[in-house]
């Protein structure tokens, strides 16, 4: 999401709509997780430098970009992610309107194999989620954010992960951090966000 993002605030200042490529790329990407498309979209938007600029823009203060061609290493926080989720889904964002109504409309719209993680906490949800096998552990880190409507109310949610021995081990505890976080604070009365963190 954070690629996207980037390419698409630089398309603002460029004063031009994304072009036929990298509106198809930018759906692969989100949608089935395509590793060649977000390469591809890393390398248009000046690598790690490109997202460096945007999440400034975007209020991101605690993500390092992975080095190189390495955007699968980029280091973030709960924090950075909900600010990324908030320029996505707020009108008052660096995002414009046009910008923000692609991102949500490719959040809804995840591949069947892909509808896991903060999706597990209601009924009607917009996500993104990825996942990585580290090498020199053996373990995976699974990582799920997003927009999910229960109880009535409407919940941005950011569940970030290392450790687990297996992918599937690792999801079912994503969305298990999801349910339960979102379970407590849909029972609980206003004036408590529904903002997980």
């Amino acid at each position: 999401m954070d690629i996207l993002a980037a390419l698409l605030l630089r398309a603002q200042r460029e004063g031009r709509e994304l072009s036929r490529w990298e509106t198809s790329t930018a759906a692969s990407m989100i949608q089935r997780s395509d590793n060649a498309s977000a390469d591809a979209l890393w390398r248009r938007i000046g690598g790690g430098q490109g997202l460096a600029d945007a999440n400034r823009a975007l209020g991101l203060t605690s993500t390092r970009p992975g080095p190189g061609p390495h955007w699968g290493l980029t280091r973030t926080t709960a924090a950075d992610q909900l600010a990324l989720l908030s320029a996505v889904f707020d009108d008052h964002s660096p995002l414009d309107g046009a910008s923000r109504d692609l991102i949500q409309t490719l959040m809804g719209r995840i591949d069947a194999d892909q509808n896991w993680g903060v999706s597990a906490a209601g009924s009607r949800w917009q996500l993104k989620n990825g996942w990585l096998l580290r090498t020199h552990s053996q373990r995976w880190a699974i990582n799920s954010m997003g927009r999910v409507k229960a109880h009535g109310s409407t919940f941005y949610v950011v569940i970030l992960s290392d450790g687990s021995r297996s992918m599937s081990h690792g999801i079912s505890a994503v969305e298990r951090a999801a349910q339960s976080a979102v379970r407590v604070l849909g029972s609980t009365p206003p004036p408590v966000s529904p903002i997980i963190r």
